[in-house]
């Protein structure tokens, strides 16, 4: 369904939003005059503030201030380079400087299960760039990513984005990584980073697709039965961590987005031993990425009015409807005009905006082949016209 990508400052106090009472101002106020709702007020979040929770599908932290998560996919601990693509260009502390002071807030690294094997060792690095990587790999070098991802005050969402590097599988395990890996590394992972503030959330599997169902009991390929397996897995070992699942590519008959289909999330929701930690999360791209039925239209303009009942139908309908919290996890795309990318992407940014969706943007890389990335080709220079997007 979709081609494969080749593959403020400490902006969290700017997008973290609180719902404080006005009682009081209310009890001043004549009868007359209605109070439409309750004012909005700034709150600061910071590592004392706990971690996050779902509240009426929204993310709350621990004293109740709302946060929407506004973040970015740095690329390449998916790959055969084992490592965050760009080092080969930049320092990597410069990198992550640089995604803080665009005004994200949250980092998403795609991984590979593969990461994890002693001999996958990291390539692209420039070490005269980046002369504190020199030995590190796998692990280590997530910790060190991460490490410095939270002193740029951003906070990171782990995603499992492949079995193999580069191999994307229809479901979430293989014959070479079978489930009981996947589950294992996940748990593995919750408990190396159980107390650090810095990584809020586990996205279980990206883009589960092709024979992949949702509610049918079929333990081979219910995605929801393995999606609740390995949440509750990760719970027991680290409760602080929100489980994020993607949807599936197509249910009862009705085609979407690989991993972008959680139509049947409302009759078969997932079921976690702790529910205020389920994220559900999307995947929607553009006519770049591939040319889907409702991109036939017959001007670009008409898209404006048709797209959101599909977003609605598909993904969106569970926060607006207080179901559970919503990220999409992935959008993108190079065009930011009045053609058919640019009038989409102008269109759902505005459909998140107005219903308070986070989402991590793809991509931060400058080699994502299909959307291209925040980064230009120089690997340092901003796209201003997508930032425009995200941030205007």
């Amino acid at each position: 369904m979709k081609s494969s990508r080749t593959p403020s400052f400490r902006g969290w106090s700017k997008l973290l939003f609180c719902v404080s009472a006005i009682a009081i101002l209310y009890a001043f106020l004549p009868a007359s005059i209605p109070v439409a709702r309750a004012a909005i007020a700034h709150c600061q979040f910071d590592d004392t503030s706990g971690f996050l929770h779902g509240f009426h599908g929204k993310l709350e932290d621990a004293s109740g201030c709302e946060v929407r998560l506004i973040g970015v996919n740095w690329f390449g601990f998916e790959t055969r380079t084992f490592s965050p693509h760009g080092l080969w260009a930049r320092n990597w502390q410069e990198m992550l400087d640089q995604i803080a002071q665009a005004g994200f807030n949250t980092l998403r690294l795609p991984f590979s299960n593969q990461l994890f094997d002693p001999s996958s060792k990291p390539q692209g690095i420039d070490y005269k760039l980046n002369p504190d990587l020199k030995g590190l790999s796998g692990l280590a070098l997530l910790d060190r990513i991460i490490e410095g991802a939270g002193s740029d005050g951003l906070k990171v969402i782990l995603d499992r984005h492949d079995t193999s590097a580069d191999t994307r599988p229809a479901l979430w395990y293989t014959d070479q990584v079978p489930q009981a890996r996947w589950l294992q590394d996940w748990v593995t992972l919750a408990q190396h980073y159980r107390g650090n503030a810095t990584v809020i959330g586990a996205d279980l599997a990206s883009e589960v697709h092709g024979p992949a169902t949702w509610g049918n009991g079929d333990l081979r390929t219910d995605w929801r039965l393995a999606a609740e397996e390995a949440g509750n897995a990760i719970l027991a070992n680290n409760p602080d961590w929100l489980i994020i699942v993607e949807g599936i590519e197509q249910y009862h008959g009705d085609p979407y987005w690989w991993g972008g289909n959680l139509e049947g999330a409302r009759r078969f929701p997932v079921r976690l031993s702790r529910p205020d930690k389920l994220v559900y999360s999307a995947h929607d791209y553009g006519p770049g990425v591939y040319q889907q039925s409702w991109f036939q239209v017959s001007k670009p303009s008409v898209l404006t009015h048709t797209l959101p009942a599909i977003w609605q139908k598909h993904w969106a309908y569970l926060q607006k409807d207080g179901i559970a919290p919503v990220l999409l996890g992935e959008f993108g795309g190079r065009s930011v005009g009045q053609d058919r990318e640019g009038v989409w992407q102008n269109t759902l940014l505005g459909f998140l905006n107005a219903n308070d969706i986070g989402y991590t943007y793809w991509a931060w890389n400058a080699d994502s082949g299909d959307t291209g990335g925040i980064l230009r080709d120089d690997w340092s220079t901003l796209n201003q016209s997508k930032l425009h997007l995200l941030f205007s």
